[in-house]
C-alpha cells in the first residue's frame, strides 16, 4: 500500500475551499469527495506558517515527468480562474485536489489523455503566493 504524502494547507485557503464547497455550484462536481478527504487529512496552519515548497492556491508549479526530460508548469486555481490556455489546472479538477498542499519532490499520478498514468514530480514551486507575502489574493 502506498502511503500518502503530508499535505500543508493554509487556514486562508481551506476557508476559501470549504465556501466553495458549500456553494450550489460545487454540489455537482464530480470530485468534490475528494477535495473533502484532502482537506480533511490536510495539516491546517496559518498562511505566515507555510512552507515556501509547499504548492497553495495560486501556486506555479514546474513538474519532470518520470523516465524522461519532459516537464511543464501549471499554475493550480479557483475554478472561476481557470482557462484553455494549458497554463492553469482548476482546483476541481481530480489532478488539481491532488496537488493542493502538496511539496517540491513528491510525486502524483497524472492520468495520461486516452488511458494510464504519467508519474509526475514536483520539481518547484515557482511562484507560492504565501513566500511572495500575498496572503490575501
Amino acid at each position: 500500500m502506498t502511503t500518502k504524502p503530508n499535505l500543508i494547507v493554509s487556514s486562508l485557503d481551506a476557508d476559501r475551499l470549504d465556501a466553495l464547497l458549500a456553494s450550489p455550484d460545487a454540489k455537482s462536481f464530480p470530485g468534490r469527495n475528494a477535495l473533502e478527504s484532502e482537506l480533511g487529512r490536510a495539516d491546517i496552519v496559518d498562511p505566515e506558517d507555510i512552507p515556501p515548497t509547499v504548492v497553495t492556491m495560486n501556486s506555479t508549479v514546474r513538474f519532470k515527468v518520470d523516465g524522461s526530460n519532459e516537464e511543464f508548469t501549471l499554475t493550480l486555481v479557483y475554478p472561476k480562474n481557470a482557462d484553455s490556455s494549458g497554463h492553469t489546472i482548476s482546483i476541481f479538477a481530480p489532478v488539481g485536489s491532488a496537488l493542493l498542499g502538496l511539496s517540491q519532490g513528491d510525486e502524483i499520478e497524472w492520468p495520461k489523455p486516452g488511458a494510464g498514468v504519467l508519474k509526475v514530480r514536483i520539481e518547484e514551486v515557482l511562484y507560492q503566493p504565501e513566500r511572495d507575502g500575498d496572503l490575501h489574493r
